[in-house]
């Protein structure tokens, strides 16, 4: 991408330069060149509009205001602009507008899998792959549907039907792909979890759900070191007493007859049974017509109380939804190769599985970021000639740590763009991308929810890059900030809200009997608007600054306090590496805020960091922003996806015993929260004193 990077001369002299170097949030970080914007899918999408429906919008904001005040003419354009393929065309876009409930493009009869599959041709690639032990290979179009027709064939033949539920336990690998979409162009339902989750984990997703098929393996490989799951896969299997087959796909030197390692069972079916059923030709092969609304998967999000949410999606609207996002909000188009860091445990797995819906290449890795090398996804990269490169932010605070400079080996003369999801993106996080990886490149945060598997806030190709900032509010999704009164406010902190519904929103959760989880979830604090609980500031401008999760903010003289404030300004203390910080309610109604840090070079807390980190907070942020107490501990707990466990760590403090405070299988590293217990158990004092004692890892105040 052709542009101007402002920081070029801090890139050139990157090799000097401090890994935390301050940088002003809204700091003007990148432009693009005007003529990359006239080129792009949105501006030819606004022609599009000026032609096909005489609607001319002069600038971003317009077209967006329009898309959520007009939602009929908005979602009928996409649908007609990406010419979606429907057995049975709609007679009205929504048929019931209200929220939770909205009913869209009722009568219409489609499938996910068969939209995706129409691109295929003879002689092109639909997606590529490596992993630790496999080098970059690809997959054609034709090898693709082939085995999906295949696997989709076999699976009627088992006597799965629309409905049915099939699970999986996959790596990151074109199989599970394969398995999604065959899947789906029969109406079952999909669900999956990485093959690192615990079997407690796993079945307090997947016993929710009623499987009939299970897909899994019995080993991975991570790190360079594989792990062997048999022992998980005979508790999973045992924990699921509606199961009829179990697919099994061999990995890492295992051979095909141990499968029957993870039981004696005689309806147990080998992948490779899958592959040698006789080839399926498109022609012979049907997709399942199902309606709009007809659940294509179910992703979890793991709460702090209760079982995981089984969060249901429709065909058509992930179809619409992501055929939308990743044209006008990432700019990518066909034929193009994107890369995001994943397992098939987090939303952007569908994502990036989505991406064949546009004819896109999706790259796929299976292992670890960081081996054998930190620059390992790089030269992935620049080999695959990836377009698009996301990532959570920690994977770029690991190679700052690592000190990986990405540019200093790689080309990357393919790289447009990249994009940060699953967690606030600080302003150093973004300037380094142009002083590291590429002077040139869109560097592009964005923010959403597996709620609707899909972005809220994201990029805008022709709007200049701002440090620590959002671009936009995504197409079609009417975002706001609201007080505590439900009124909307500007430049800000306040609660983001949803004031129109989305295609792609839940159509419920899985067994949720009259809805009730589902609207105390998101609707019980403002009636008929969606509140999903981060806290963020949208300014005039329309950029918005994300801010933590507002179930975790912090409360000190009356006012509510983004945790993303206190680790941004942090991160300019060079003994800190990592920290939390909770807000604790005191039997007296004030609020107690405990800091624990993670120190560099196996530094002890001592007085002088700790007043060097409340200086900090004090100058950079205001003096409520300073900690009651400071505490040094080994390790941040951090979910899979990237984000710190601050709700459950917070519940933990409060008494809840962590079981129930935490989703096990969403923590990323065994262990992360025995701390927290142990510390909790050890304030004795606590509802008696109206405050935390004194350990000895506390600097006093």
């Amino acid at each position: 991408m052709a542009g101007q990077a402002l920081l070029a001369k801090q890139a050139h002299a990157a090799a000097a330069t401090p890994a935390r170097t301050r940088v002003r949030a809204g700091e003007l970080l990148w432009k693009p060149h005007p003529e990359e914007a006239a080129k792009s899918n949105l501006a030819a999408f606004m022609r599009w509009l000026e032609l096909r429906r005489h609607l001319r919008f002069r600038t971003y904001d317009e077209l967006w205001l329009w898309s959520v005040t007009d939602l009929d003419g908005f979602w009928a354009a996409v649908w007609d602009y990406f010419l979606i393929q429907s057995s049975v065309p709609y007679t009205r876009v929504l048929g019931r507008r209200t929220m939770p409930g909205a009913q869209w493009f009722p009568g219409t009869r489609l499938n996910y899998a068969e939209h995706a599959l129409r691109h295929e041709r003879p002689d092109v690639d639909a997606l590529l792959f490596q992993s630790e032990s496999t080098p970059l290979t690809r997959m054609t179009w034709p090898e693709l549907g082939s085995q999906v027709r295949t696997l989709a064939t076999r699976l009627r033949a088992l006597g799965v039907k629309p409905g049915d539920r099939v699970v999986a336990c996959l790596p990151n690998v074109p199989e599970a792909i394969v398995a999604l979409l065959a899947t789906a162009s029969i109406g079952a339902i999909w669900a999956s979890c990485g093959p690192d989750f615990g079997s407690r984990g796993t079945l307090e997703r997947f016993v929710q759900l009623d499987p009939k098929v299970l897909f899994c393996v019995t080993r991975y490989r991570y790190g360079g070191k594989v792990f062997d799951r048999t022992d998980t896969m005979r508790e999973v299997i045992a924990g699921l007493p509606t199961l009829r087959h179990v697919i099994h796909l061999p990995q890492h030197g295992e051979r095909y007859e141990s499968r029957a390692a993870i039981g004696a069972l005689s309806w147990q079916l080998p992948w490779e049974e899958m592959r040698e059923h006789p080839h399926v030709p498109a022609h012979e092969f049907s997709f399942e017509q199902v309606p709009f609304d007809h659940p294509l998967w179910i992703l979890f999000t793991s709460g702090t109380t209760g079982l995981p949410k089984p969060i249901v999606h429709g065909h058509g609207g992930i179809l619409l939804e992501q055929v939308k996002h990743l044209s006008f909000n990432f700019n990518v188009r066909a034929r193009q190769r994107i890369f995001y860091y994943t397992s098939t445990g987090w939303m952007m797995w569908n994502f990036i599985a989505s991406a064949l819906l546009s004819d896109v290449v999706p790259v796929l890795y299976d292992g670890s970021a960081m081996y054998p090398d930190g620059d390992v996804l790089w030269k992935l990269t620049d080999d695959a000639g990836v377009t698009l490169f996301g990532a959570r932010p920690t994977y770029l605070e690991q190679l700052q740590r690592a000190g990986v400079m990405p540019k200093q080996k790689y080309a990357l003369a393919n790289l447009k763009s990249v994009s940060l999801a699953g967690s606030p993106v600080s302003p150093e996080c973004m300037a380094w991308c142009y002083q590291n990886i590429k002077a040139d490149l869109w560097v592009a945060p964005g923010s959403g929810g597996t709620e609707m598997c899909t972005g809220f806030v994201g990029g805008v190709v022709g709007h200049p890059v701002r440090a620590g900032e959002i671009q936009a509010r995504t197409l079609g999704c009417a975002a706001y900030t609201c007080n505590e009164r439900g009124e909307r406010v500007v430049n800000e902190v306040g609660e983001l809200v949803i004031t129109e519904p989305m295609p792609s929103m839940p159509l419920y959760f899985w067994r949720d009997h009259g809805h009730e989880r589902y609207r105390e979830s998101y609707f019980d604090t403002f009636p008929g608007v969606w509140r999903h609980g981060d806290l963020c500031r949208i300014n005039r401008r329309g950029g918005v600054h994300m801010l933590g999760r507002s179930d975790a903010a912090l409360m000190k003289d009356g006012v509510r306090i983004g945790t993303a404030e206190i680790y941004r300004a942090l991160e300019a203390v060079e003994e800190v590496e990592d920290a939390l910080i909770v807000s604790l309610e005191l039997p007296n109604g004030d609020f107690f805020l405990p800091l624990f840090v993670c120190l560099r070079d196996g530094r002890r807390l001592d007085a002088r960091i700790a007043e060097t980190i409340r200086n900090r907070l004090r100058t950079d942020c205001s003096p409520r922003h300073v900690p009651d107490q400071i505490y040094q501990i080994d390790a941040v707990p951090y979910t899979r996806t990237g984000k710190k466990m601050e709700v459950p760590v917070k519940r933990i403090l409060m008494g809840v015993p962590a079981a129930k405070a935490a989703d096990g299988a969403s923590l990323a590293q065994p262990g992360a929260l025995d701390f927290f217990v142990r510390f909790a158990k050890e304030q004795t004092d606590y509802s008696r004193r109206g405050r935390l004692a004194l350990t000895r890892r506390t600097v006093a105040k």
